[in-house]
């Protein structure tokens, strides 16, 4: 059970950053100031960096927090007993409404770098989530016997290791084919949201809710998973 001591900066380190998504939200990630976020919270600027003694490691910390949060959307929205293609469009579904409902948390994700600030690896296994959610459905694909045979090529040095185990590990029905369209629709998903928030899609997509669900749709049919209601789905 945690101390007393341990509760309260459990408690002052969710305050400083709830306060430094505001920040977030009213001057942008590059604009981030520790000063800023201890003025708001009421605290001087040395108390402060005691919870983080630079504004990297707070960003750290948002990133963190923001990739947790949206690979547990992405989690709960996963339900095993759909198809995969069922699965695929609600996850995708689930990861659009998250970044429309946190914009700025979005930006600092999959925005522009913040000059100055490099991710160090510990952002890695949360930034991951999602990858790891879209990799299940795919592999349990692959094991149901749901995606078409594949030529079994392996294409060494062009898709790490790591991501082949994220992306369904080894199966006959996933070759090198598959990792590269299963990579191309991970990053597509991203890419779709993006254009979305940042206004790319203006004078070009009339219904982005019908827009969204056709580009998921054709990106689940481009990695072999049948839409609904076809053999073998």
């Amino acid at each position: 059970m945690p101390t007393a001591r341990e509760r309260v900066r459990a408690e002052l380190t969710a305050e400083i950053t709830d306060a430094a998504r505001r920040q977030l939200a009213e001057v942008g990630a590059a604009a981030l100031s520790l000063r800023a976020v201890a003025r708001e919270v009421g605290m001087v600027s040395s108390a402060v960096y005691r919870y983080f003694p630079s504004r990297d490691e707070l960003l750290t910390r948002l990133i963190i927090d923001g990739y947790d949060d949206l690979g547990a959307a992405a989690e709960a929205a996963d339900q095993p007993v759909a198809s995969p293609a069922e699965r695929w469009l609600a996850v995708c579904r689930a990861v659009r409404a998250w970044a429309r409902d946190h914009p700025h948390e979005y930006a600092l994700l999959y925005g522009s770098p913040v000059p100055g600030y490099r991710a160090p690896e510990d952002t890695v296994p949360a930034a991951s989530r999602v990858g790891i959610v879209l990799g299940r459905i795919l592999g349990d694909a692959a094991r149901s016997g749901t995606l078409p045979p594949a030529a079994g090529e392996r294409d060494p040095g062009l898709v790490s290791e790591a991501a082949v185990a994220v992306l369904g590990g080894d199966h006959p029905a996933l070759d090198e084919t598959v990792r590269v369209r299963a990579l191309l629709a991970w990053s597509a998903l991203f890419g779709t949201i993006s254009f979305e928030l940042f206004g790319h899609f203006a004078g070009s997509v009339e219904d982005g809710d019908r827009y969204f669900d056709r580009a998921m749709s054709e990106l689940a049919g481009l990695i072999g998973l049948p839409a609904p209601g076809t053999p073998g789905a």
